[in-house]
This record gives C-alpha cells, structure tokens and sequence, in this order.
C-alpha cells in the first residue's frame, strides 16, 4: 500500500455520533503506552511530521480519532486500554464508546490491535482480542517494540508464544518497530488485504 495522503477527518467522542463518513475503516488498538500513536505515524509515512499525537504521557487518545487515508479509508484510532491514572469513570466511558464502535460501525473491516513485545499479553490484551473473536472481527496482532527486545529473547521466538496465548494463528501476528519500521510494509499490506475484501 502507496500512502499518498493523509487528513485528519474528525472524531467521536460519545457513543451514537455520527462517524464521519461511510469510508472503509481499519481500527488500531491496544494498551496506553504500547506505541499506538508512533506506529500509525510510521505506518502513515509521518515520522517526523505527527499526524497521531505521541506523548511521554500515556492515555491522551480519549476519543475515536478518524484519519482520511487515500481518500479511500479511515484509520481509526481507538481510546487505549488499561491507564490506570485514568479516573474509573473515564476509563468505563472509553470502553463503552470503543464496544458501541465496534458493534455498529458498518465500515470496520479489521482492528490492528498492538501489544508491547517486552511483557506477556496482559488480561485486558486477553480479554479485547477475545471480544474481536466472539464478534467475527478480523484482527491482526502487531508485538510492539521489538527494536528494544534483547537479540537472546527474540531468537527464542516472541511470535509463537504470543499467539498461543492470545488464541490467534501465528499468521495473525507481526512483530514491528515503529522506530526503525520493522513489520511495516507487512502491516500495510494485511491492512490493504482487509480493505479489498467485501464488507
């Protein structure tokens, strides 16, 4: 996949607003602070030129934030998981407006959910992917970080224990680096994959 362009198109922020438009989607995914927003600006060709806002802090994504790719899809990215600084209320209004966004968006054609490489999936990982599987939503696992993995622990293998523990296919899972752009044109090349299929 070429990306030629990239636009901000909108965001919702409470479950029953309109989405932007009818485009195709492809969600991203994940924890706070597992790389969301770098990788989508990897991904997008804005390395430099953020397109995704990146913070130290994690838990700034706090809506569905709608990018017009090719002014052909969306790239959605969702509310990350699991920032306990949050206040509980907060966190339960991110879960709701993410569970009405996966249930009624009529374009969604897959989640790219992202999990860091360096810890074992977590419940919430568990819990979010198997929600995607008990929904027929296809997904594809992206392990984050892995520039930052010692050479010892991936030689071992990183993608067949993550697999079996999130119960997905080996062939689901991508190891990537949004620093150095490992696993990105495969990425892009499911995410297009997902796209061409009839919704």
């Amino acid at each position: 996949m070429l990306i030629r362009s990239v636009e901000f198109a909108g965001s919702v922020v409470t479950p029953g607003q309109t989405l932007p438009s009818s485009l195709p989607q492809i969600a991203f995914a994940g924890r706070s602070n597992v790389g969301k927003s770098s990788l989508i600006n990897r991904l997008l060709g804005r390395p430099r030129r953020k397109i995704a806002r990146v913070s130290a802090s994690p838990g700034k994504t706090q809506a569905l934030n709608f990018y017009e790719v090719n002014r052909s899809f969306h790239l959605v990215d969702l509310p990350g998981s699991g920032y306990a600084r949050a206040p509980r209320e907060v966190r339960d209004a991110w879960r709701i407006l993410v569970r009405w966004y996966l249930a009624e968006s009529t374009g969604l054609r897959g989640v790219l959910y992202l999990v860091d490489s360096r810890h074992p999936p977590t419940a919430g990982d568990l819990e979010f992917v198997g929600h995607l599987a008990d929904t027929g939503t296809p997904t594809l696992i992206a392990l984050t970080k892995v520039d930052k993995l010692k050479s010892r622990v991936r030689e071992a293998g990183i993608v067949e224990p993550a697999a079996r523990k999130l119960g997905v296919s080996e062939e689901q899972v991508v190891e990537s680096s949004a620093r150095t752009g490992e696993g990105a044109d495969q990425l892009l090349a499911a995410m297009e994959a997902l796209l061409e299929e009839e919704s």
